[in-house]
């Protein structure tokens, strides 16, 4: 027996898959009823995306998560009737748990890490839905909403709570688990609901939550309803709050078919997008392809294509590659981005989305691609962008190269082949990062004068050289140095310290303005980070580790 766990516990886990779709969901269930959507949390115990734990009390883990962001994308472009999303609860007088604690116990700090990311993008998915997709959200909290719940609820637009002088919200982290509300709870409660600071503090060490009308004081809720009248108040504010959006009524929606991907021992492979893993190296290769041609596009053409559409399959491809890499290829530590085709396809596709951006599937895609670009700077991997002969750096796709911790250009003497970055208007704000601000106005610190010198060269090819002087690329070798310069660059990253490197790149990509988000990805991820590696909260009698046993939590009292 001892011999078997041993195996076990070196036996890979299984690769975890990010695609779903409705018929394979075990923890949720989605409705219809005029412009309101209905996702309702119905989480099965034994449904965990990893054994040894079980889902109790609507608590959820990454599987729960993985069918909530399916849903939420397949609301965006396969119902665009939809104005309203209600997050409702299956379970009698609970809302929702949280993040599963035992779950947590049980992860490597990566696993929790990660789980913990994707959670805050699927969040943050919500507010930029609401901001800019006319969709709206409110949470229908039936019974005890904790932690992550009371997390997701925080994400939503409005948050009604029942009245029925048990029902709490509450933040118990600290004072159950020694570890911080890690999806965001502490940032929504300053900067989204503007709660004192006092009572922020008072409410989150207090593992009990505030209820009634205390709650509402606070900010906590939008409002409190007796259970009597609960149901139906949530579907008239739902209603309400639906005759604000812009989404059409009547319009047929777009399916999101599944990917065509291929993985095997050398990567991932999908039609846009192909991931070739060294893993002696411990690099990522990712190559991103233009469409082949963008001259007659209508938007029937568009919408005829649907899922298919080049902007729309390279978005969905790119998420689910960045994704997977992240969760299952560890140690690849570096991901080199390149791009290939042709310039002009990317800039007439970019000028034909920025003509159409007020058509809702136009929208939407516009929302995938900034969405899952900004991924890349939430990503704790190093970056680096080359371009070289018939590379594809232009409009959109030149996003991929500004998201990165360096661009290097070959510089090739005068000729077809040479390699050549072209500005777009997608550059200057439609696909900006999690701190709102542009690539560009993030990159030279929101300097107009450079901006605006670079507005003027929109359309232009620019040569390595011309790159250069405009500041848009860290190095151009030439063709004689191109092979070493990138071999040492690339061997020198791989041979640094991947946790300082992760401190480093995250500094230095948020280095202008600051978000909810970027406090969320910066600020609080740094530190529960740190907490979660700490003894007070994982160690042999931290209180994590000893939630449920029974046995005594036993602190180290230095408080660094």
């Amino acid at each position: 027996m001892d011999v078997a766990v041993t195996q076990e516990v070196k036996t890979k886990p299984a690769p975890v898959d990010y695609q779903t779709e409705p018929s394979r969901y075990k923890h949720w269930r989605v409705s219809f009823e005029g412009p309101v959507a209905t996702l309702t949390m119905d989480v099965a115990e034994e449904g965990g995306i990893r054994p040894g734990y079980k889902l109790k009390l609507n608590s959820y883990d990454l599987g729960v998560d993985i069918e909530l962001h399916d849903a939420l994308q397949r609301i965006r472009f396969e119902h665009p009737e939809i104005r309203t999303v209600v997050f409702a609860s299956a379970k009698n007088r609970i809302f929702c748990s949280g993040a599963n604690i035992y779950m947590l116990g049980l992860s490597t700090h990566a696993w929790k890490v990660n789980f913990c990311k994707f959670t805050n993008e699927t969040r943050n998915g919500i507010e930029d839905a609401s901001r800019n997709s006319g969709l709206k959200f409110l949470a229908a909290c039936n019974g005890t909403t904790a932690g992550g719940g009371y997390e997701l609820a925080l994400a939503c637009d409005e948050i009604i709570l029942i009245d029925d002088r048990s029902s709490a919200v509450s933040l118990p982290e600290l004072p159950l688990l020694g570890v911080l509300p890690g999806t965001g709870g502490l940032t929504r409660l300053t900067d989204k609901r503007k709660v004192r600071k006092d009572l922020a503090d008072m409410f989150c060490t207090n593992q009990d939550g505030v209820r009634g009308q205390r709650a509402k004081d606070w900010r906590l809720v939008d409002d409190i309803v007796k259970p009597q009248q609960f149901t139906e108040h949530v579907k008239q504010r739902a209603l309400r709050l639906a005759e604000f959006s812009d989404r059409p009524a009547g319009t047929k929606g777009v399916a999101l078919t599944p990917l065509k991907k291929a993985t095997d021992d050398a990567g991932l492979h999908y039609e846009y997008v192909d991931v070739q893993l060294n893993r002696v190296a411990r690099t990522a290769t990712i190559t991103v392809s233009a469409p082949e041609s963008a001259s007659e596009q209508t938007l029937e053409r568009a919408l005829a294509a649907g899922a298919n559409w080049w902007p729309l399959q390279m978005a969905r491809e790119l998420d689910d590659a960045i994704l997977s890499l992240r969760t299952n290829e560890l140690e690849i530590g570096l991901w080199i981005i390149k791009t290939a085709g042709s310039p002009d396809a990317v800039l007439a596709m970019d000028q034909f989305i920025l003509s159409h951006r007020d058509n809702w599937f136009v929208r939407e895609v516009l929302g995938m691609m900034r969405r899952t670009f900004a991924r890349l700077e939430v990503t704790s991997r190093s970056m680096y962008a080359l371009a070289e002969s018939g590379s594809c750096f232009a409009g959109s796709l030149l996003e991929l190269a500004l998201a990165a911790d360096r661009m290097y250009m070959r510089d090739t003497e005068e000729g077809g082949n040479r390699a050549t970055l072209t500005l777009s208007e997608m550059n200057f704000g439609p696909l900006p990062m999690v701190n709102h601000l542009s690539r560009l106005a993030a990159r030279f610190y929101e300097d107009t004068a450079q901006i605006e010198a670079l507005r003027g060269l929109i359309g232009q090819k620019l040569s390595a050289r011309q790159a250069m002087e405009a500041g848009l690329v860290t190095a151009a070798p030439d063709d004689l140095d191109w092979d070493d310069e990138i071999r040492q660059a690339m061997e020198s990253r791989a041979a640094q310290s991947p946790d300082a490197l992760t401190g480093l790149e995250a500094n230095l990509r948020f280095s202008a303005g600051e978000t909810p988000e970027t406090r969320i990805f910066g600020r609080l991820s740094a530190w529960q980070n740190w907490i979660f590696i700490r003894p007070n909260a994982v160690g042999p009698n931290g209180a994590l580790k000893v939630y449920g046993t029974g046995a005594p939590v036993k602190f180290n009292w230095e408080k660094v």
